[in-house]
């Protein structure tokens, strides 16, 4: 019996060693089955992050696109005149352009958006004033084309008839005038979103909200 120690003894260490192997082997494995589960999750949040990257440029890049004009700047300067307030119904200078840009204007601004009726030019200044875009068109053209220009009504835009008006279309900013026609009964409607988004929010009074209320 004692002659099979020796035997006895070298198969136990050869087992401890071969059992201490498969758990070295064993965790090994875990530590690299973990390393590439944190590898790929990393890629995962990483190529996340890029997708989100590349689509925000893309939106920038959309949006930067459909505001910037990209058409030729028909409008013309006009001179700035007072910004003096006035009693509804008070005499005052005459203007510089038709319709006016700026000049003797009421206290109170007119509602933006679509009007079906005239408003009076000095409540409309008031919100030219305000960074507000004009688009004035004469009760002559076709309804048609009104229903066209209801498309561009919005918080910072006001559309009404003139009569007053020399042209068919007159687009407004506080300073600047551009004035067409209507030809082959077609609107020209980049002309119109070229103008707001050049002069939309330039008045001297640097109100970027809309305007509550009014006339």
């Amino acid at each position: 019996m004692e002659q099979n120690a020796p035997g006895h003894q070298e198969g136990k260490e050869a087992y401890e060693r071969k059992k201490e192997e498969r758990l070295k082997a064993k965790t090994a494995a875990s530590k690299t089955d973990k390393r590439r589960w944190f590898v790929k999750r990393l890629f995962r949040v990483y190529l996340g992050w890029i997708l989100v990257a590349v689509g925000a440029a893309y939106a920038i890049t959309n949006y930067i696109q459909g505001t910037a004009p990209v058409g030729q700047d028909f409008s013309k300067a006009i001179p700035e005149m007072t910004r003096e307030h006035i009693a509804v119904g008070a005499a005052h200078p005459a203007y510089n352009s038709n319709p006016p840009t700026s000049g003797w204007h009421y206290g109170e601004t007119a509602r933006t958006g679509f009007r079906d009726s005239a408003v009076p030019d000095e409540h409309i200044i008031h919100n030219l004033e305000h960074g507000n875009i004009w688009i004035s068109y004469h009760p002559r053209i076709p309804q048609e084309i009104v229903e066209s220009l209801k498309t561009f009504a919005g918080p910072k835009v006001i559309i009404a008839p003139r009569e007053a008006n020399d042209s068919d279309i007159a687009l407004a900013a506080w300073g600047r005038l551009d004035t067409f026609n209507i030809e082959n009964n077609i609107l020209d409607e980049q002309r119109i979103r070229d103008f707001i988004n050049r002069y939309i929010n330039k008045g001297p009074e640097q109100i970027t909200t809309p305007a509550h209320g009014g006339v």
